[in-house]
């Protein structure tokens, strides 16, 4: 249960491994505009970059989105040097994060985006992320400096394998899944954060564009608004990745095209067993209940499916 203070979340934790440093967000100063979009890893968040980058700048083509928009809690490279970006940034500013609530500094001030994915596709997503991953993502993990537990172990053998270890031990080697899920499900009502569903993004791009549009009070001509929307394709993604991507896709074998994959919805009923998505089904019921579950499976306005 997050804890409150006049209304708003309060942060009660710190997050620290070979991925996360939270204390980036404690000293981060917020503007009255700022978009945060939030997720765990693997759930739409570069898509969703791509389609507030696009709201942002009127469709221009080849906005540098990774450029742009940092992942503020990574630990590398340091707070600072993104804090000093950001405060340069002139245009609306729009910033990643994959914290829980509980360890990130909620701001009145923001507008938060957060992209729901079923569990089951963002952990086969993750392994493609883990086993495509170059020497060089293990060594800004590893070995730079700051690094609070253990390293970044190598993948598992098969997407099956790496399923049942995330599952059984609540993201490993990751970070939790179903309390950082937990989190966010419990601010779902708050004036500032709109929920946003991957297969409805699948299912209807335009659609859940407008929605995001509104919900940042963003208004677009038909030209510019036509533009967004093909800018916002998976081709025009892969095809654009030097913007697009984290690091351009250099630490991934395959580039773009490797780190956005297949980017498809239910594509865990390829790789993983019957029973592996019976025992997910089962663990989500059980840690979310049953109306976040549900959401998280098939989409749609929470309190609504």
């Amino acid at each position: 249960m997050l804890t409150w203070q006049d209304g708003w979340p309060v942060k009660t934790r710190e997050l620290h491994n070979h991925h996360f440093d939270s204390t980036a967000w404690n000293d981060f100063a917020f503007r009255d505009d700022d978009i945060v979009i939030a997720t765990y890893a693997k759930a739409g968040t570069t898509w969703t970059q791509q389609i507030v980058g696009q709201l942002v700048f009127a469709g221009a083509r080849d906005v540098p989105v990774h450029d742009l928009s940092p992942w503020l809690d990574l630990r590398v490279p340091p707070a600072p040097q993104k804090h000093a970006l950001l405060a340069a940034q002139t245009h609306r500013r729009f910033i990643k994060t994959h914290l829980p609530v509980d360890a990130l500094v909620f701001s009145p001030r923001a507008k938060y985006l957060y992209i729901g994915r079923d569990g089951r596709d963002v952990a086969v997503s993750l392994y493609n992320h883990h086993a495509r991953a170059t020497a060089a993502w293990y060594r800004m993990l590893n070995d730079t400096p700051g690094r609070v537990g253990p390293p970044m172990p190598l993948p598992a053998a098969s997407a099956g394998a790496a399923f049942d270890t995330w599952l059984a031990e609540d993201g490993a080697p990751f970070w939790p899944f179903f309390s950082s899920v937990r989190s966010w499900w419990e601010v779902r009502h708050l004036p500032n954060v709109l929920f946003v569903h991957y297969a409805d993004l699948k299912r209807d791009l335009s659609g859940q564009m407008r929605r995001i549009a509104d919900f940042l009070d963003i208004s677009l001509g038909p030209a510019a608004w036509a533009a967004a929307v093909e800018h916002c394709s998976f081709d025009y993604m892969r095809a654009h990745g030097e913007h697009t991507v984290p690091a351009g896709g250099q630490m991934w074998q395959g580039g773009a095209a490797s780190f956005l994959h297949r980017g498809e919805a239910g594509r865990w009923r390829e790789l993983l067993s019957p029973q592996q998505g019976t025992a997910y089904a089962e663990r989500a019921l059980a840690e979310l209940g049953a109306d976040c579950a549900r959401w998280l499976e098939h989409g749609g306005i929470p309190d609504a499916v």
